[in-house]
């Protein structure tokens, strides 16, 4: 393990709950490969915490940190500069500490989701059909811009609150709307679930895949279990699968990026890592 001093550089993520996240696994395996004076760690602030946690973060005391459900809003929110990708998703899963006390946003996550996409479903292509995407939290929100800046030429929003999706929609573009769950995934290129169902092995959502062609790819950002109840029953209907872990991988680079002003090293097998953490096999 790589030595920490007093002149460690500090990142993390926050999160409620947060015990669940194999973020620190990822970041913590490449701190050590990388021989890195550094560490990354959980934070959990209570329900209104977030924002007093944030504002006393601020001036460089930590490098910055992930920002998990359901802070992804309100991390945009708190933020003195953002990127185009997180003003876009109106949510931020990446915050920055600048020396001179302002705090920087960005949003990795549809980075994330596309980077999986490519690897797990290799020629994948965005612009061949409508995306459904399944919540309209700050997951979703990632998401949704993302496949609206890859050219989905269609982004269909699903979520129980309709004002929820209809915001959501109204931010994003012309090209995205909210619909009803039901026929919701006719004609679906892409379905992702941006929701925490199916979180510890619970059932996931309630979507009527057999409803989808069978050229549809099935995106879960849930990873723990790995294969969600989503994911097989996506499986058994002979839909292409996509699943969290690769997704969060994908992510965390340029995070861990933009903490260390570093790739991460190159030979580190953060999966078998990740998966070895949850208990399960590759």
């Amino acid at each position: 393990m790589s030595e920490i001093t007093g002149a460690a550089m500090v990142a993390g993520i926050i999160g409620r709950p947060v015990t669940h996240s194999l973020s620190p696994v990822l970041h913590n395996a490449w701190i050590e490969a990388a021989g890195l004076n550094a560490v990354y760690a959980p934070l959990a602030p209570t329900a209104a915490g977030f924002r007093a946690l944030v504002d006393g973060l601020r001036g460089g005391v930590i490098r910055g940190v992930n920002v998990t459900i359901p802070f992804k809003e309100e991390a945009l929110a708190v933020a003195d500069e953002a990127s185009d990708r997180a003003r876009l998703a109106g949510a931020a899963n990446l915050l920055l500490f600048r020396d001179d006390g302002t705090i920087f946003a960005d949003n990795t996550d549809g980075l994330g989701m596309l980077g999986a996409l490519a690897v797990q479903v290799p020629g994948f292509d965005p612009r061949a059909g409508p995306a459904v995407i399944l919540g309209a939290g700050g997951a979703a929100r990632g998401a949704a811009a993302a496949v609206f800046l890859a050219g989905a030429p269609e982004i269909r929003i699903v979520n129980r609150t309709a004002d929820r999706a209809e915001a959501l929609a109204r931010d994003i573009g012309a090209t995205v709307s909210a619909v009803a769950a039901e026929g919701a995934l006719i004609g679906a290129n892409l379905i992702v679930n941006a929701t925490s169902l199916g979180l510890g092995g619970g059932p996931g959502p309630d979507a009527d895949l057999a409803a989808a062609p069978k050229t549809t790819v099935v995106l879960d950002m849930v990873y723990k279990p790995l294969r969600t109840d989503f994911l097989i029953r996506a499986a058994h209907l002979g839909l292409r699968t996509v699943d969290g872990l690769e997704m969060l991988i994908r992510q965390a680079i340029p995070s861990f990026e933009a903490f260390f002003d570093q790739a991460p090293p190159a030979g580190v097998d953060v999966r078998a890592l990740a998966l070895r953490a949850v208990g399960e096999s590759a």
